[in-house]
């Protein structure tokens, strides 16, 4: 049995050889490569190499090297038509039949290739000439160089009928198998063959073995019913199946071996050329939605490829149709990550505007998969009723269960349910505690606003929250635990500030209802009873602290005790302030009075300048 190129080649490209080897070799991921013990010989050491950017296996110990056919034809004894039979089968591929006619096939599309290629020198040669002026200029104003334009293969398809067809033609081509490849139309109504591209800055799509199989042009005429034309299926080109850039995205991707750097999906061919040229493996499908076969080839190249969109509503709705496609085909390994740029920005527009380093971070600030379907389901309805949250439990439920990998399924069932319990918490409602009171009942928290504590909350946005109470107030916040031996203290002074009385109150009824959150969590609860904007005076109030609690590399420990310290420091005023009160009409009591004022205004002093941490430390 004959096999030809192009069934070897989409042999190769949908099965991966980590995966393929895997079975019979223990690997383990090194870099972008996998390592593992030779399979040919004895050794203590791994010297057996797996590459799946570049398709094959070294082995150092043997010297032996190959593809997944070799390497099955090497271990298990099978011959070539053997190995390609039995991959043949785990790719999901129908063998070809025996045909006398394939070679002939195959002998044409070779033909058609040659076609291609001269074309593509034509539509080079053109872009230099004084018809490609508006495409020159039109690349001039999109800041690609002409020292890059034959890096990319860029040309111009002049606005003549059949200039490319008479080039082809003087060359030795038939019309009909220019017609054949998608470089001209046949009119349907009988008549000469037309070029198809004309007035195009033109784009050469290449294969994965970098051959051409056809063209993209871009519209130089703003009059033009299709800004974007690509060529049409034909022998060479299967649009469904091509990624635009991908043999130069294989290409950065080998020059960067050594990190662990994913393929990244973008939406047009500028953008592809912006990002290769910032040292990113960019690709892009052909005009539409990832088909199941792109998702397929891009998986060989890298487990969690990059699907970037702008980040407006018509981005969303993009990366929300790829997770609709890709999720029944998601499996332990094979899954994406999405970068969502900022409103009406393109990867092409923050290279000109900002920069490479400016692009690779905003490409490398991604989202997982999970988070990306959890908020696409959020965000298809208010959340406001309980009906309402029982449907989107449901729809999180049936969403889960369109992975077809069983266990892979659980685990995305048990994240989405964990994400739902976080942003509805399960709380008890326990009434606001306060000194004196007896049994602490349970009932709805009053809403921000709607008690004398939740108006002096509301108020405190339009003024400054002082620095010190700010800081207690964060330091209880991003620990909840250290709260716990004061409780009483924060119910009855808060935190030292009238303004943060609210706040302070919910955050001793949340300690109270013997629920415990973490701070994530508290945040979220905080967000949604309508602290948040309270919570972000309250951060940026106290980044002006200096609450050595406050930094990030402050051990637990350490941290909790020095909080404890100032907060009772801070306390320690409210209960001069008290002592003071009934001091000031005692007869005889003035040098108490007098004593307890200077001790008040020392504190205040200390709390005022930030010296609070000092005198805390050593309290």
């Amino acid at each position: 049995m004959r096999f030809d190129e192009r069934f070897i080649d989409e042999l190769k490209a949908r099965l991966r050889p980590s995966d393929v080897i895997g079975r019979t070799v223990k690997l383990k991921r090194q870099g972008r490569e996998y390592v593992g013990l030779s399979p040919f010989s004895k050794e203590k050491s791994p010297s057996f190499f797996v590459n799946d950017d570049k398709g094959f296996f070294h082995d150092f110990s043997s010297g032996k090297h190959g593809d997944i056919i070799s390497f099955l034809q090497e271990t298990e004894r099978l011959s070539f038509v053997e190995a390609v039979q039995r991959l043949a089968g785990e790719a999901g591929m129908q063998l070809p039949a025996e045909d006398p006619k394939e070679a002939e096939r195959e002998q044409k599309r070779a033909g058609l290739s040659d076609w291609m290629d001269l074309a593509q020198k034509w539509f080079a040669a053109n872009l230099r000439r004084t018809p490609g002026k508006a495409a020159r200029e039109y690349l001039d104003k999109r800041g690609l160089p002409e020292d890059q334009w034959e890096r990319f293969g860029l040309g111009y398809a002049p606005n003549d009928r059949e200039g490319l067809k008479q080039a082809l033609v003087q060359r030795g081509a038939k019309p009909a198998e220019l017609v054949e490849a998608g470089l001209l139309i046949s009119p349907e109504s009988g008549g000469q063959p037309y070029d198809r591209f004309r007035d195009r800055l033109m784009f050469p799509i290449l294969d994965a073995r970098g051959r051409i199989v056809s063209f993209g042009g871009r519209a130089m005429n703003p009059d033009d019913r299709a800004k974007y034309l690509n060529g049409p299926e034909s022998p060479l080109f299967h649009k469904g199946a091509t990624l635009y850039g991908l043999p130069e995205a294989r290409r950065i991707l080998g020059a960067e071996s050594k990190n662990d750097q994913a393929i990244i999906v973008v939406e047009g061919y500028m953008d592809v050329i912006a990002c290769q040229r910032a040292g990113l493996p960019a690709v892009a499908p052909m005009g539409t939605a990832l088909t199941e076969e792109q998702m397929e080839r891009l998986w060989r190249v890298s487990h969690e490829p990059i699907l970037c969109f702008d980040g407006d509503a018509a981005g969303l709705r993009a990366a929300y149709r790829a997770i609709e496609r890709s999720l029944p085909l998601l499996k332990p390994g094979r899954s994406f990550r999405f970068a969502l740029l900022g409103a009406g920005q393109d990867p092409d527009d923050i290279l000109r505007d900002k920069g490479a380093p400016a692009l690779r971070q905003a490409l490398a600030e991604t989202h997982g998969f999970a988070e990306v379907l959890f908020r696409r389901e959020q965000d298809l309805e208010p959340l406001d009723t309980p009906e309402r949250k029982a449907g989107f439990k449901a729809r999180l439920r049936n969403t889960a269960s369109a992975i077809q990998d069983k266990d892979l399924a659980e685990q995305y069932r048990r994240d989405l349910f964990d994400r739902f319990d976080a942003l509805f918490p399960r709380i008890p409602q326990r009434a606001p505690w306060t000194p004196g009171q007896g049994k602490r009942g349970f009932g709805p928290p009053p809403k921000l606003g709607q008690t004398a504590e939740g108006a002096q909350a509301m108020q405190s946005l339009f003024r400054a929250i002082e620095p010190v109470p700010a800081a207690l107030a964060h330091g209880a916040i991003d620990d909840p635990e250290r709260m716990d031996d004061h409780l009483e203290e924060i119910a009855a002074h808060g935190f030292g500030d009238k303004g943060l009385d609210g706040l302070a109150q919910e955050l001793v009824r949340l300690r109270l209802s013997g629920h415990s959150l973490d701070s994530a969590a508290l945040r979220r609860h905080l967000a949604q009873s309508g602290h948040d904007a309270l919570v972000r005076e309250v951060e940026k109030a106290a980044a002006k602290s200096g609450a050595p609690f406050l930094a990030a590399n402050a051990p637990l420990a350490e941290a909790r005790v020095r909080w404890s310290q100032a907060f009772d420091a801070s306390t320690r005023v409210a209960a001069l302030e008290d002592a003071l009160a009934h001091a000031r009409d005692v007869p005889g009591q003035d040098e108490a009075f007098r004593r307890l004022k200077a001790e008040r205004d020392a504190l205040r002093r200390a709390i005022k300048a930030g010296t609070i941490w000092e005198d805390s430390a050593g309290t």
